[in-house]
């Protein structure tokens, strides 16, 4: 009897309260676009102190419950648009109050037009990605993409290779404007210069609807474009001061009238770099030192135009094209000092000629249905390189005299196709459908032309190999999203087909008979595989916020990995791909929190990867040559990695902010080598702990002039074969704005102490050390200028891999 008088006068309480509590509703959309905006911010406030809150639906609609009766306060917040502010008046007489529809504006402060570049970089916090908005602090580190990656947290980039490695794994896909491109990573990321770039997003585990490649994740550039009324443009151009000047400027144009938008980007990076070091090895009864020193002349032209047709309310089309030309010569010697007084000492010279042509033409055609959020999205890709290479190899060797010259003459061409049709459906308010199909068509052709010639022996050799490879991929695509209060949820799958046909051909005639070769490979392989993906996100409250993410991802071996031919080659080193080498399939499991304080925000996060099949960089003797190593590739055991990150976005003082980040991974490293003394292929392992740290300080001085301070560092890294020691630096640079801040002069100092260096040693196969320096202490000169007016209507276009699925409304 008691128990059930406790239960009546509970619910006689709440019926009570329930009776005597407001009730706030609305709706949200964007000002410009007149569509509903999810996840929004919606925070209730009693004389200032918050109360409670909420983020808005997949419809922009919001309900806000149980809220006291009295006069309450509440803020509508969204990244990059204007807060909105209303006063509320809760009685007895209006316990329900209905805002209708709210349209937020864009800010013009936070919410950069495209063809202005901030004075700082900014990075923002989404569901399934980090977003560095470039600023003039970044373009002055450095002339080109591979330049200012080194300052992305969690991006590294090897200062000799140039490859880039994500969260300590280099097997990462690059994508420019959300798509991938005919050219190396690598060689890619030194052609398009730093002040075209616009973002860089980080997506460290996408979902079912991007492409799976990439175990560590996708590296996402997107170049500038203008979409705003009337006429408007930006100029910025800049000189770095090394050993040589180098050039680094770029041109934004668009022009905007009716139903029509006209935009061009043209970026141009020109000069000379100086690199040199050494190798000292301990081969048995061959110990040597390898002194490297190289000049190399690049000029990157990049070219993006295009135009978007706004035929109504319901239809856009949008079509552009990326031209990239690019040129590079350069001069290198390589001295080697036989260390034992028997054998001999040699030199070789190296001359090269290289250019790169690319042609990519981009279709998207939008629908938008009368149900909101209702969409049909097709996209079609075509790109087309062509990459000449000549090169000479002159290697004189004493006692006796020899001089040996090898002639190179590649040429490949690639061509890519790709095609994507996407469609979303909100089935309710509170569920998202989303259904897609991609295919993706290459072919690579190369054929490779060597002679080999020793006058004071008469020996003469020519080498012919050629191949032909095409890689062909056809993948379906499915998510469904929910949101219900404070949690959201998103589950997709991936099935892809993936099929490839390489023919490899080596023919060799030599004036010595034994080396006469006359062979033809064949690869083929067909593979079905499955991707899925999970994403869950709770919003505890305003400040707080929690997202766990799954996906399955894959390492296909590229056609450099694979292909027998060799890809380059010193006295003492070959490289060369293994055609037996199998994909990479890694399971990655992420977890991020999000705290919003009142001095800025800080995202944290850990990560676990399970590697199976891992790739990784081998060195063995050549069987045909015992006195050059060739460096290779294999498939090593299963493998995991550990990882944690902290990066924050902070506001100490109205004049001192910044951006900081640390990570650490801690992985075991497993596989075959090659002991040097025995010559027996031989198991090992290894546990590595990486450490990383930086920090970007800004100062604003005055009104119009800042300073910035950046500071890096890179702990140790450990391999099966050697060890990397650390790597450090510090920048300082200034900004001061002109011409009523329609323009600025930037200087910066990179490297102040010129202490940015590559350094390694090891054991394996046998004792060696060396070191890689190259132009980093610098002085760049910069200027920016911004021309036009007009407000900025960006253009409701899907960019494939390029888009967001929602945001987690944090900033770091």
């Amino acid at each position: 009897m008691k128990l059930k008088l406790l239960v009546v006068l509970i619910i006689s309480q709440v019926a009570a309260f329930a009776q005597n509590s407001g009730n706030l509703n609305g709706v949200v959309v964007d000002n410009t676009l007149k569509q509903p905006m999810p996840y929004v911010n919606i925070s209730i406030f009693d004389n200032d102190k918050l109360i409670t809150g909420g983020i808005t639906k997949e419809n922009g609609s919001f309900l806000i419950k149980d809220l006291p009766l009295k006069k309450l306060k509440v803020e509508i917040v969204f990244i990059g648009y204007k807060k909105v502010i209303r006063e509320l008046d809760f009685s007895e007489s209006n316990k329900t109050i209905t805002l209708n529809t709210i349209a937020l504006e864009e800010d013009a402060i936070q919410l950069k037009s495209v063809e202005i570049i901030s004075e700082r970089s900014t990075i923002e916090q989404k569901i399934d990605r980090k977003v560095i908005n470039i600023g003039k602090d970044i373009i002055a580190s450095g002339n080109t993409a591979s330049d200012i990656l080194n300052n992305v947290p969690t991006v590294s980039v090897d200062a000799q290779t140039k490859e880039i490695s994500l969260r300590g794994n280099s097997n990462v896909k690059i994508l420019i404007d959300g798509k991938p491109s005919n050219i190396d990573a690598a060689q890619l990321l030194q052609q398009i210069p730093s002040s075209s770039i616009k973002q860089i997003e980080l997506i460290t585990n996408p979902s079912a609807k991007y492409n799976p490649e990439g175990m560590s994740g996708i590296i996402n550039i997107i170049l500038h474009k203008n979409s705003n009324d009337g006429f408007n443009g930006s100029i910025n151009s800049g000189v770095t001061f090394g050993v040589t000047p180098k050039i680094n400027s770029a041109l934004n144009l668009n022009y905007k009238v009716g139903k029509v938008n006209f935009y061009t980007n043209y970026g141009i990076n020109h000069g000379k770099n100086r690199n040199f070091g050494y190798i000292k090895n301990e081969k048995p009864n061959a110990e040597t030192r390898q002194d490297f020193n190289s000049t190399n002349k690049n000029t990157s032209h990049l070219l993006k135009f295009g135009v978007d047709y706004y035929m109504d309310e319901k239809n856009t089309f949008s079509i552009y094209t990326n031209q990239n030309l690019s040129l590079s010569s350069g001069d290198g010697i390589t001295t080697i000092d036989y260390l034992n007084p028997a054998s001999r000492d040699s030199n070789q010279f190296t001359n090269q000629h290289t250019k790169n042509t690319t042609q990519t033409y981009d279709f998207a055609y939008k629908h938008d249905f009368t149900k909101k959020g209702e969409t049909l999205d097709l996209q079609a890709n075509y790109s087309n390189t062509d990459n000449p290479d000549e090169s000479k190899y002159d290697y004189i060797q004493e006692n006796p005299f020899t001089n040996t010259i090898t002639l190179n003459d590649i040429q490949r061409d690639v061509t890519y196709f790709q095609l994507n049709v996407d469609y979303v459906n909100p089935l309710t308010e509170s569920v998202k459908l989303e259904l897609g199909a991609e295919t993706r068509l290459q072919n690579i052709k190369n054929n490779f032309i060597e002679n080999v010639s020793e006058a004071t022996t008469s020996y003469d050799r020519d080498r012919l190999s050629n191949f032909d490879f095409t890689r062909n991929i056809h993948s379906f695509y499915t998510n469904i999203g929910k949101q219900w209060e404070k949690w959201s949820a998103q589950v997709g799958v991936r099935l892809e087909q993936y099929d490839i046909n390489g023919d490899f051909k080596n023919a060799v005639t030599s004036t010595t008979p034994s080396e006469n070769v006359n062979d033809n490979n064949t690869i083929t392989d067909k593979i079905f595989s499955i991707y899925p993906s999970v994403f869950f996100n709770y919003k505890a409250n305003e400040k707080d916020s929690y997202n766990f993410n799954f996906s399955r991802r894959v390492d296909r071996p590229s056609i450099g990995q694979i292909s027998p031919i060799r890809e380059w080659s010193t006295p003492l080193v070959e490289s060369r791909g293994n055609p037996s080498l199998a994909p990479q399939f890694t399971n990655s499991f992420e977890i991020n929190y999000t705290r919003i304080a009142k001095i800025g925000s800080i995202t944290s996060g850990v990560f676990y990867r399970q590697i199976n099949d891992e790739i990784g960089r081998v060195i063995y003797k050549n069987p045909e040559n015992p006195a050059q190593d060739i460096l290779s590739y294999n498939n090593f055991d299963n493998n995991h990695a550990v990882g944690v990150e902290v990066s924050a976005n902070l506001k100490f003082a109205k004049w001192w902010s910044a951006n900081a980040s640390s990570d650490a991974y801690f992985k075991t490293v497993k596989g075959t080598v090659e002991n040097g003394n025995t010559g027996v292929q031989e198991r090992g392992q290894v546990d590595v702990t990486v450490f990383n740290v930086r920090m970007s300080n800004n100062f604003v001085a005055t009104k119009d002039l800042r300073f910035n301070l950046f500071a890096m560092y890179r702990g140790k890294d450990l391999g099966l074969q050697y060890e990397r020691e650390p790597m450090y630096k510090m920048d300082i640079g200034a900004t001061y704005n002109i011409l009523k801040g329609k323009g600025s002069l930037t200087a910066r100092v990179n490297d102040v102490f010129n202490t940015m260096k590559f350094a390694f040693n090891g054991n394996i196969p046998y004792r060696q050390e060396g070191q890689f320096n190259w132009e980093s202490r610098t002085l760049y000169l910069g200027f920016n200028y911004n021309f036009g007016g007009g407000k900025n209507k960006a253009l409701q276009r899907k960019q494939r891999d390029a888009n967001e699925t929602q945001s987690s409304g944090g900033m770091i």
